[in-house]
């Protein structure tokens, strides 16, 4: 090997390791690898009533699936972070505008979602979205590139802002 392609291949794996750290925000959290599954499932919480929107609010639109709108509410203050969150750490990957081409995604194997492919947004829900944004893309059976934000687990309405920037990519075609 030429030490110029050398250089290379050193270089595209170090900016890998450091775009992993950036995308993690270096957090000392650790999720086991393989993590035991509970002895008996706990059962599930119910999920209190949806609030009805006000006559000035407009309810979010259910996305082609036909799934019903998250019963949680999106406050201006989720939302905010969850744009400032997107620009910050989702769009290294997925673009500024959400079509895949964000400057990391040129050294992946596999480029990575589109949001504005109807493909794409037919073939998940809005649980996997937000179960890929909390817990990474192996989660869902996604690619290992995408990180997982544990951070987020304890934040229901920034994750919902997500998802709902995901499925707004959707529909601005």
């Amino acid at each position: 090997m030429t030490r110029s392609a050398r250089l290379v291949v050193t270089s595209t794996i170090a900016s890998l390791l450091i775009l992993g750290g950036v995308a993690c925000k270096g957090g000392t959290e650790t999720q086991p690898s393989n993590p035991k599954p509970p002895a008996q499932p706990a059962p599930a919480p119910t999920a209190p009533a949806p609030k009805a929107p006000a006559p000035s609010e407009e309810a979010p639109a259910a996305p082609e699936g036909g799934e019903a709108p998250s019963a949680v509410e999106v406050t201006p203050e989720a939302k905010k972070e969850g744009d400032e969150l997107f620009a910050s750490l989702c769009s290294t990957c997925h673009g500024a505008n959400g079509d895949g081409n964000g400057p990391a995604s040129a050294s992946f194997p596999t480029k990575p979602a589109n949001f504005h492919s109807p493909e794409f947004q037919k073939s998940v829900s809005n649980e996997e979205i937000a179960k890929a944004i909390v817990d990474g893309g192996p989660a869902v059976g996604k690619s290992p590139l995408m990180p997982a934000n544990p951070n987020l687990k304890d934040k229901p309405a920034v994750v919902e802002a997500l998802v709902q920037k995901i499925r707004g990519f959707g529909k601005a075609e």
